[in-house]
């Protein structure tokens, strides 16, 4: 079995930035997938809610992927009412696209080595790969001491190469070295609070919709 993978890209984007693209961009080039699938979570479970509404956040990543094709906005956990858990939204994926899919769930290092605090984690790869992308020079084997011996046994056992996430539809660990942009929503929530500039961290048309919306400002 051969197809072409489908990577999966969850976070609450708020805002989305280049940060996000630019990584969005590389995974998809570099791991050969056909589509990323960017999912905004609707009530994450694993931290603080987001600031603004998670409708405003879809509508700013629809903005953000408009002028690439192999981007697509799935809404799924936007229109959840529950707490959204990664696994609970690849079963559905799993059962919308079938079982012999080529899923490949992305996430940068800091993300993956705290993949062993998520909710029922160790199902993930019984649903899709673990692409992970780190920075140029560090390797997760480097890090990976930081995580639990179950972690560590995981990666241990499921390294393998990029050929290999399109000859199975889940359960590999694949690394891509991937140069990462210093941008961070904290600190674009934080300059359109102060009312200074966020121009070239973000695309122009998310920028226009944070101030015709009046995201992030003071009441």
């Amino acid at each position: 079995m051969s197809d072409t993978p489908i990577g999966i890209l969850g976070g609450t984007f708020d805002p989305i930035h280049f940060g996000h693209l630019r990584l969005a961009e590389e995974m998809l080039e570099l791991a050969n997938l056909r589509q990323i699938r960017f999912i905004p979570t609707g009530t994450p479970p694993h931290r603080d809610a987001p600031q603004v509404s998670a409708q405003h956040r879809s509508a700013m990543v629809r903005l953000a992927i408009s002028g690439q094709p192999a981007f697509v906005l799935d809404e799924r956990e936007v229109n959840r009412n529950t707490s959204c858990y990664t696994v609970d939204t690849l079963h559905e994926l799993r059962a919308e696209l079938g079982a012999a899919q080529p899923l490949c769930l992305l996430m940068g290092g800091d993300a993956f080595l705290q993949l062993h605090t998520w909710h029922e984690w160790e199902q993930l790869f019984g649903l899709a790969h673990i692409v992970v992308g780190y920075r140029p020079g560090f390797t997760l084997e480097e890090r990976i001491h930081t995580a639990t011996p179950v972690l560590c046994r995981h990666y241990q056992q499921r390294l393998c190469s990029v050929e290999a996430l399109s000859q199975q539809p889940c359960g590999g660990i694949t690394e891509l070295a991937i140069p990462k942009l210093e941008i961070s929503a904290t600190d674009i929530r934080r300059r359109v609070a102060e009312g200074r500039t966020i121009r070239y961290l973000l695309p122009d048309a998310v920028s226009g919709y944070i101030y015709q919306h009046h995201l992030y400002q003071p009441c």
